[in-house]
């Protein structure tokens, strides 16, 4: 921890101070340190009832403030435990050469009955600098105004020279709310490198100015790619109402989990809603949900996503895969009801690194509320390359639409923009309520992007577009295009998915826990088999959006049959 030295004040003659010690008795100026000198490891004890005077080794003998107890340098092992169900003004800092291992971690957590509250003061809550091996479990941090903008409720920071990524980080059961940030993890300016092996577990990250869930590295080299964190792993996260910073236009705010410049990292059964509502209306950028930037091998699964809003004409959505990612999956997650499109995948920089990514086994339900110009899925970017989008379950209506003034305005299933080669978009379900099912910058050729086996449906008009052109059936536009054929043979459908998300409004979806049965066909059996996977070349993944095995003859959508044998 931050060392805090105190002034001396003059003392008498040495042998007058070893004999008043000798007696038991205090001696003004000497410095008492916050734990014993040798030994270990310790666990102390914090409680509003403790006296700083005591040696905290007890909750008889707690001390009283995180000042003092800041005033210890922590090793591998230590615990500092804070009295559950108290409010505790001031911060917590874990500096270089403190904190511990793997094996040995320093813990921090409350004890007793409850989780105890940190309230800093106009700064961080608790500070992780240069170091870990640390472990951070059942407390609350509120921020204070000024803390809204300048602290963190919990920051992990390196800027430490090297190579070497500091190991072993977990935070589980803690609530951060009220700061710039909930939950910061960067390399910052000096550092090539931050942080590995870390757990990010049962969190809530809430009513924050700029992110729930931050995750930073140094700028993105395309020529020599390297990413600051490896082993990143957040699980039951939650991220809401983590407003946005109205004055910020140069950059986003407003998202609920962001993941920049990590390898090897998981996204698992996590949920952001309500994110970005003051985000600047003038920003060149604007926020997600949950997304991911300057990354490889990045896993975004089994998560919820919805209401998000934008206060610009920009993002809003519910995923993405945004500038630089590589070898990632998006699979298994539902959006529903956010300002921009439920999952994006883009490219605004002529890297070539964007490439090799899948999207697959996903429920979008009415999505693009604020911005029709988005969609359902959007794909689109400079020099991007090699994706999969297969197997995903798309409905867009017009109901509730805010841009329904707006004369022919309405949000595509599926939008494909300029600047990709390699796409393959096959074995979807595509629905509308008369909206347009794909809209097409351009008319593609099958080498740039193929589409193959998908169920183009809509209640009203059928209706989509490709490039400058419109058709307004599947047969017209086969035989124009050349797309939807496999070895001479017509395949794609115009078949009802018999989905009641056609005719329920998504605002009537209580909860997070609802939304994906609205999205499951109701007419079993008549679902249409798409494209044999095999003849793609392509691995469809094991499980369907329920966890249900995915047959070797699979059908269109996010839902497979079950197996009745």
């Amino acid at each position: 921890m931050e060392k805090r030295t105190r002034t001396s004040r003059a003392a008498a003659g040495v042998s007058a101070a070893v004999l008043l010690l000798l007696t038991g008795c205090d001696v003004p100026g000497v410095y008492r340190p916050a734990r014993p000198a040798t030994g270990g490891p310790f666990t102390f004890y914090v409680s509003p009832d403790g006296d700083d005077e005591n040696d905290g080794m007890s909750p008889e003998r707690a001390w009283r403030t995180l000042d003092h107890a800041n005033s210890a340098r922590f090793r591998p092992g230590d615990r500092l435990r804070l009295e559950g169900g108290e409010r505790f003004a001031g911060t917590i800092t874990l500096d270089e050469g403190e904190a511990g291992s793997g094996t040995k971690p320093v813990v921090i957590e409350s004890y007793g009955a409850g989780r105890a509250t940190i309230a800093p003061r106009g700064t961080s809550g608790i500070t992780v600098r240069n170091t870990a091996g640390v472990e951070i479990r059942g407390i609350k941090l509120v921020g204070d105004r000024t803390s809204r903008r300048e602290g963190v409720g919990i920051a992990l920071r390196n800027n430490l020279p090297g190579t070497r990524r500091l190991d072993h980080v977990r935070i589980t059961n803690v609530e951060a709310s009220g700061f710039q940030n909930g939950i910061s993890v960067g390399a910052d300016e000096g550092a090539d490198v931050g942080y590995s092996d870390v757990r990010i577990t049962d969190v809530s990250v809430h009513d924050n100015l700029e992110t729930g869930l931050v995750v930073y590295g140094p700028e993105f080299r395309a020529e020599r790619p390297a990413y600051a964190h490896s082993g990143l792993r957040i699980e039951g996260v939650k991220a809401y109402a983590n407003t946005g910073d109205p004055k910020s236009v140069e950059r986003n705010t407003g998202s609920g989990i962001s993941l920049g410049s990590v390898l090897d990292a998981k996204v698992v059964r996590s949920v952001a809603h309500d994110n970005g509502a003051r985000s600047a209306a003038d920003a060149v950028e604007g926020p997600e949900g949950i997304w991911v930037y300057d990354s490889s091998r990045v896993v975004l699964e089994r998560n919820k996503s919805y209401r998000n809003r934008t206060g610009s004409r920009v993002d809003g959505g519910g995923f993405g895969l945004d500038n630089n990612v590589s070898s990632s999956v998006m699979q298994y997650n539902l959006a529903y009801g956010n300002d921009g499109p439920g999952f994006l995948v883009y490219s605004g920089k002529p890297t070539g690194a964007h490439k090799n990514n899948i999207v697959r086994f996903n429920m979008s339900w009415d999505d693009a509320r604020k911005l029709p110009e988005y969609g359902g899925i959007v794909a689109y970017g400079t020099r991007m390359k090699s994706l999969d989008i297969h197997h995903n379950t798309v409905v867009m209506r017009t109901e509730g639409l805010a841009s329904t003034a707006q004369a022919g305005l309405r949000p595509p299933a599926l939008r494909l923009r300029d600047g990709m080669t390699g796409v393959r978009v096959f074995n979807n379900i595509l629905a509308t309520d008369g909206g347009p099912l794909v809209e097409a910058q351009s008319p593609y050729v099958r080498s740039k992007v193929l589409l193959q086996g998908n169920d183009y449906y809509s209640t009203g008009r059928w209706a989509l577009a490709w490039g400058t052109d419109r058709y307004a059936s599947l047969t017209g536009w086969r035989a124009a295009s050349d797309q939807e054929t496999l070895d001479g043979h017509p395949t794609g459908f115009s078949a009802d998915p018999c989905l009641s998300g056609l005719t329920e409004p998504v605002t009537e979806v209580a909860g997070a826990a609802a939304g994906a049965e609205n999205l499951v066909p109701e007419c079993e059996g008549q679902v249409p088999l798409g494209v044999e996977p095999e003849t793609l070349g392509v691995e469809l993944g094991p499980v369907d959006y329920f966890g249900n095995e995915v047959p070797s003859s699979p059908v269109v959508g996010a839902v497979q049959p079950l197996d009745t044998d």
